[in-house]
Order: structure tokens, then C-alpha cells, then sequence
């Protein structure tokens, strides 16, 4: 069974206003490991000459948790009526004693949302949970490569905070002439990338016998790329982009059938479809870093858009851009395939592979 630890962050000065003496206080990091890993992480003030109490491990909501236990130990009193206040009324110090480097160093622990949560604390830890230096923390390393790629003006970021920074980073952005789209997971802070139909060398999509672009509401881009009826099927799509380091995975997302409004509802015309059943579809992946991977798969389900995973990737040179190419594919000319929908490729951390629908 893993013991817990506990690791002393900071220590600070504190004095309660009605004495001369001043004590010390740490800030801990109580930590439970399972596996070599940090299953769960809590936060406490209390007298270094005080061994850390036992403190509850599971708990999902850091803010109730730290609100409770802040003070465990340091006969300091909160008020937990209306709001959190600076004091309690009665001249014993509360929340807003702690000195705003200490709240600052905690948050760095903690993930956006739960920072958000905390800064309605009281004033102190508004202002500690807007410190540069605890939303760079949270930024990709490559954070200043994307500021650049999306942002219309690229001298814009030095006169932007690190929160406004990453809360501008997490809405969607396009670049390449409007043809890509990225944003920060709000959760992470890791990138997800979305790349329309519209970047990709379609083997006669300039041929309208062939190929038609359609709107739809059904695609981040508003359009997709409809095939009619054709031999000889290849898609490929390019991309050269400075990834953190991490895992990576590729999905195209498709459709056979096209998808359209009647009477209010969604009704998909499948008169079209045929050949995707005989021969799978190839899909293929290749970096500049050597990673080559490649799958195939029947297009099924018509009338639904499905995420087809075409690889993994791995990132693990930092500041250095790594160029994609990857295809869809089916070259069997013994017969004609029609009624697919492509409305573009994502690509997002493997971990977020299970719900790639959500994208």
C-alpha cells in the first residue's frame, strides 16, 4: 500500500496582528503515489514544528479541500458564512493574510479551471491567480510559435499577459488563409489541431464531374469536400508545425452520404454511395522525424461522420518544427467509388484519442 509524502514548497513569515511575534509557516504538497506515479495531490499551511496531519487524498475538488484545510494546524480561523472574507470579523486573521507569492506558488499546482475556481477566494487570491508567472506554467513550450502563427499582429503578444495570453489561445484560431484551426485544451493547456478539406491536394477536386465542395453546418469550416463518382481516390495533406513534446495522434473525419435539412430535420442522401465496401481504404503517415505508420479500413456507417485514426506520432525535440504528410487512398481502378464526404483531419494528444468525437 503507498504511504503519502510531504514536500515543504515555501516557507513565510506570518504575524497575527495582535502580538509582536512572528511566526513561520510552510506551505506542504502532500503527495500519494501509486505505481511510480502521483495518484492525488493536496495542499496545506501549518507550523514547520508541526508534523503534517492526515489528510483526506481522493478529493476531486481541490478548492473545498484546500478551503478546509488551509489552515489546519495554525489556530487560524476561517469564515465560511457568505463569502470568503479578509478576516472574520472578530481580529484574527483569515485567507487574506497569506502572502500572494505563497497563493501563487500553489496555484502553479493546480490546473486553469481549479485556478479560475480560487481567485473568487477574496482579492489576494484574485491578484496571486493572475501572476505571469503562474499562467506561463501552463503554456505549451511552444506557446510563443503559435502566439505568432495566429495572431494578427505578432509584436501584439509583449503587451499581453500570460492569462490573456493562454485564455486567447484556448479560443479557436485559424492561420494558412483560414484552412487550419487550433486551440489549447482549457483543461491541459495542450494543442489540438483541425485541418479543413480545404488544405488538402485532392487527386480532381478541380474537376466538377468528380469532386463538389458543399456548405454545411455539420463542419468546424462550414464546407466539405463531396465526391461523386471517381477510379482513382487520393487525399494527401501536409503540415509543418512546432509541436510540444508529447504524443500525438492523426484522425481524417469522414462521411459517406451527404447530409442536408429537410422539413427541420437531418436527412443524408446515400444514392451515391458504392465501392467503398470492396477494397479498404489506406491510410498513411509519415514525419520528418522518421516516424512512418499506416492502417487501412473500410468506410462504413453511412449517414455518420466517423474519426478514422491514420496514425500516431511522436514530438520529442523541443523548439523544432516537424513537417506531417499523411493520405487517404483507394487506387483500385477494377472499380468507381462515389458519396464520401471529407470534411478534414484532427490532430490531438493520444490521450485525448477517446473522445476525439467531442472535436
Amino acid at each position: 500500500m503507498p504511504f503519502p509524502t510531504h514536500t515543504a514548497l515555501s516557507t513565510f513569515p506570518f504575524s497575527n496582528g495582535a502580538s509582536t511575534t512572528t511566526s513561520s509557516f510552510s506551505l506542504i504538497q502532500h503527495t500519494k503515489e501509486e505505481n511510480g506515479k502521483a495518484s492525488s495531490v493536496s495542499f496545506h499551511i501549518l507550523p514547520p514544528t508541526l508534523s503534517p496531519p492526515p489528510l483526506p487524498l481522493n478529493s476531486k475538488n481541490p478548492f473545498n479541500f484546500i478551503i478546509k484545510y488551509l489552515f489546519m494546524g495554525a489556530g487560524i480561523s476561517l469564515s465560511t458564512s457568505n463569502k470568503y472574507d479578509d478576516d472574520d470579523g472578530d481580529g484574527r486573521p483569515g485567507l487574506g493574510d497569506i502572502p500572494e507569492s505563497c497563493i501563487s506558488r500553489l496555484l502553479m499546482n493546480l490546473d486553469p479551471p481549479e485556478i479560475c475556481q480560487l481567485a473568487r477566494v477574496n482579492r489576494a487570491f484574485h491578484r496571486a491567480s493572475s501572476a505571469d508567472f503562474v499562467w506561463e506554467s501552463k503554456l505549451p513550450q511552444t506557446y510563443k510559435f503559435l502566439a505568432k502563427k495566429v495572431f494578427a499582429q505578432h509584436n501584439i503578444i509583449a503587451s499581453m499577459t500570460k492569462k490573456d495570453i493562454y485564455t486567447k489561445l484556448c479560443l479557436p484560431n485559424r492561420f494558412d488563409a483560414g484552412t487550419k484551426e487550433v486551440w489549447l485544451d482549457k483543461c491541459s493547456g495542450q494543442i489540438c489541431l483541425f485541418m479543413s478539406s480545404k488544405s488538402f491536394n485532392i487527386t480532381g477536386i478541380d474537376d466538377r464531374r468528380y469532386w463538389n465542395y458543399i456548405p454545411t453546418e455539420e463542419s468546424r469550416f462550414k464546407s466539405v469536400a463531396y465526391l461523386q463518382q471517381m477510379w482513382w481516390v487520393e487525399v494527401v495533406g501536409e503540415l509543418e508545425f512546432e509541436f510540444p513534446v508529447g504524443s500525438y495522434t492523426l484522425f481524417f473525419r469522414l462521411q459517406l452520404g451527404m447530409a442536408s435539412k429537410r422539413k427541420g430535420r437531418r436527412v443524408c442522401n446515400v444514392d451515391q454511395v458504392h465501392g467503398w465496401d470492396i477494397k479498404p481504404v489506406r491510410f498513411q503517415l509519415s514525419t520528418s522525424h522518421g516516424h512512418l505508420s499506416h492502417s487501412e479500413s473500410y468506410l462504413t456507417s453511412p449517414g455518420e461522420w466517423i474519426h478514422y485514426r491514420v496514425g500516431d506520432f511522436i514530438v520529442d525535440r523541443p523548439n523544432e518544427p516537424t513537417k506531417l504528410k499523411f493520405s487517404l487512398a483507394q487506387i483500385d481502378c477494377t472499380h468507381t467509388k462515389g458519396g464520401l464526404c471529407i470534411d478534414g483531419a484532427i490532430i490531438c494528444p493520444t490521450q485525448f484519442s477517446h473522445k476525439i468525437i467531442l472535436f
